[in-house]
């Protein structure tokens, strides 16, 4: 009886084994899931407005004939507006190059210079015009580093600018009384292609995934060239150039800034019932 008991035992212990390791335990497989691409170069617009602060770096003039150069006492070009734009491309996370326009509206020259005229032997003059510039530059910038939503960067640019000089008013009167003066003389203004190269460093900050403003600093040396014409016994006169500090700030879009989420579909997973033997 008792080795009955014992054969009963191991069979039954024998099929367990059998059903245990007959049972099938499928495989779990992670489908893929969305993977969002950013696109970090690519084609951009912007535009810019700003305030320039001139700084003339002199002229000088014929005086009574070409053998005699003189330099005015005094010279300054005032403030004035720009406003300009451009298309650029990005090309990767931190260089990115364009080529841009501005416009700087009228800037009022003043100048003086003393001497002899007409009405008395110490005369001083009042020299007046103005000018407004187009400047055409190709720019390289360096994107440093993104911090949060702003990015600073550093950048160069090479190219012209178109100086356009109104008429110079000349008028002298005498030191002493300066009510007795000569006619005034009109001296017209001379236009010029003038090579030129600036500086920036400025800040962008997201304001969309593919709009960012833009608020920087740029200075420009715009170099020398013609002032004005000859005029009975003075002239013409040339310009020694003149420095830009400009502050700007613009908008830059970019056609390539936005997240694009790609799909992919679930992978087919096969699933098997348990077989039991």
């Amino acid at each position: 009886m008792r080795k009955v008991l014992s054969g009963v035992v191991a069979v039954l212990l024998t099929g367990t084994s059998g059903y245990a390791a007959d049972l099938y335990q499928p495989q779990v497989i992670e489908a893929p899931v969305q993977e969002a691409i950013i696109e970090t170069s690519g084609w951009y617009l912007r535009g810019d407005a700003g305030w320039s602060y001139n700084k003339m770096r002199g002229a000088h003039f014929f005086q009574g004939s070409n053998a005699t150069l003189r330099d005015f006492d005094s010279s300054s070009l005032k403030s004035g507006f720009t406003i300009g734009g451009g298309v650029g491309y990005q090309i990767n996370d931190h260089f990115r190059a364009d080529v841009t326009l501005d416009y700087m509206f009228k800037s009022k020259f003043n100048g003086s210079t003393t001497g002899g005229c007409g009405v008395a032997v110490a005369c001083t003059s009042r020299d007046v015009a103005s000018l407004n510039a187009l400047s055409l530059l190709a720019n390289a910038y360096v994107d440093i580093g993104k911090y949060g939503i702003v990015t600073p960067y550093v950048g160069a640019g090479i190219g012209g600018t178109y100086v356009n000089w109104g008429n110079l008013d000349n008028t002298s009167c005498e030191t002493g009384n300066p009510a007795n003066c000569d006619p005034t003389i009109t001296h017209r203004g001379r236009k010029s292609w003038r090579f030129t190269y600036a500086l920036m460093a400025g800040a962008s900050v997201d304001v969309t995934c593919n709009l960012k403003a833009d608020l920087g600093y740029r200075f420009r040396h715009v170099t020398k060239g013609e002032m004005f014409g000859y005029n009975l016994n003075g002239g013409p006169g040339y310009d020694k150039g003149f420095y830009s500090h400009e502050a700007r700030a613009g908008l830059r879009y970019s056609f390539g800034g936005c997240e694009t989420a790609t799909y992919i579909p679930p992978a087919e997973i096969p699933i098997e019932q348990p077989v039991y033997k």
